[in-house]
């Protein structure tokens, strides 16, 4: 049989429970029909790039199959019929890694990178943010310069 990855994404409301009971029906009804689910990642709550339903984040599940064509087929008119689901994805696959994807490698590597390093240079100590006029050659030029409230610009004085 061939071999597919679905991606697909629920609404924010719900919990995690029920995505997990969603990839759980995809997987009782996969194996009904004699195909199995090689590969299960629940990649979390993730922002989307844009509004979707009117949902600003996902629940994000990766499923790696092995079905045949007519099971995808229905697979994905079940996942149209269930409101909880905003998109869903599901592309032909080669081989199915059993390595953790891209995505949870990735979550790994940034809890690994915890220190942040020095604070950033463009920021006082109360946090306010640096001005045009708050560099040190301004503050300086103004200290040194004599008169300047004197000459104002503009017209020709008389």
């Amino acid at each position: 049989m061939p071999l597919y990855e679905c991606v697909l994404i629920a609404r924010n409301d719900v919990t995690q429970q029920q995505v997990e009971a969603v990839a759980d029906e995809i997987g009782t009804s996969l194996e009904a029909e004699g195909g199995a689910v090689k590969k299960r990642e629940y990649w979390g709550l993730r922002s989307l790039a844009y509004r979707i339903k009117k949902n600003r984040k996902g629940h994000y599940m990766l499923l790696g199959l092995d079905a045949k064509p007519a099971f995808i087929t229905e697979m994905e008119r079940q996942l149209r019929l269930n409101e909880d689901i905003l998109r869903f994805m599901t592309v032909r696959a080669e081989t199915i890694d059993e390595a953790p994807s891209a995505i949870l490698s990735r979550k790994s590597d940034d809890r690994e990178r915890s220190f942040r390093g020095p604070k950033p240079a463009g920021r006082f100590d109360s946090g306010r943010r640096r001005g045009y006029d708050d560099r040190e050659e301004f503050r300086a030029r103004e200290e040194f310069s004599p008169g300047r409230d004197e000459f104002r610009g503009g017209g020709m004085e008389e």
